[in-house]
């Protein structure tokens, strides 16, 4: 029994440790490229090097991180194609998501979908919210498609999207024309139309990796 608690305990640490540095390096404090100096986080965060291992090697799964035999390990840089990459398939799932939303969602799946929306609305001239609103908008859409693997994807997905999309929203004018694509897609939804909603979601996502590039 002992070392069942232990090994959760150590479970429960090394992905807090993941969380903590994901979020850093989201936040761009540890930057693309940048050498993860493992003795200094483990020191900042009062842990030892196991955990933090652990959950470098977590970050790795997801492609946030990148290991280097003898070198350690450093913040995934990913060049265009990656980007397009994610961005490609991320089309293809969210389009298909949409498409089903249209189809099978009640009343009150959209009306959710909506109140969603007004609060992306709100959010415009705060990045921050405006990019947690945005999220949130599209991972309820996938829940509301219910096709759990299918979401699955799509969250390890966003994992990488995020090391660039921050930035994308900062650019003049995307949040507002970000809100623009929303309205559409969410009118083509409330219409019940597949193919139209179809289109603006495939269209949201070129328009996103224009302004990521």
């Amino acid at each position: 029994m002992r070392a069942v608690t232990a090994t959760l305990v150590r479970r429960a640490l090394y992905e807090e440790v993941a969380e903590r540095l994901r979020q850093r390096i989201f936040a761009r404090e540890l930057a693309p490229g940048e050498w993860i100096d493992e003795l200094k986080i483990a020191d900042e965060l009062g842990i030892s090097r196991t955990p933090l291992r652990e959950a470098l090697k977590v970050l790795a799964t997801e492609g946030l991180v990148t290991m280097k035999l003898r070198r350690g390990a450093y913040v995934a840089e990913a060049s265009p194609k990656d980007l397009a990459d994610v961005y490609h398939l991320l089309s293809l799932l969210e389009t298909d998501a949409a498409r089903t939303v249209a189809r099978q969602a009640s009343d009150a799946d959209l009306a959710e979908l909506q109140a969603l929306h007004h609060e992306l609305e709100a959010a415009v001239d705060d990045t921050a919210r405006f990019f947690a609103l945005n999220e949130a908008f599209h991972l309820r859409l996938l829940e509301l498609a219910d096709n759990r693997w299918r979401l699955q994807l799509v969250q390890d997905l966003r994992k990488a999207m995020k090391l660039h999309r921050q930035h994308s929203l900062h650019k003049h004018g995307r949040p507002r024309a970000a809100l623009r694509e929303h309205r559409a897609l969410l009118a083509a939804l409330c219409a019940r139309d597949p193919e139209r909603a179809d289109a603006c979601m495939r269209a949201h996502f070129e328009s996103g990796l224009r302004a990521a590039a």
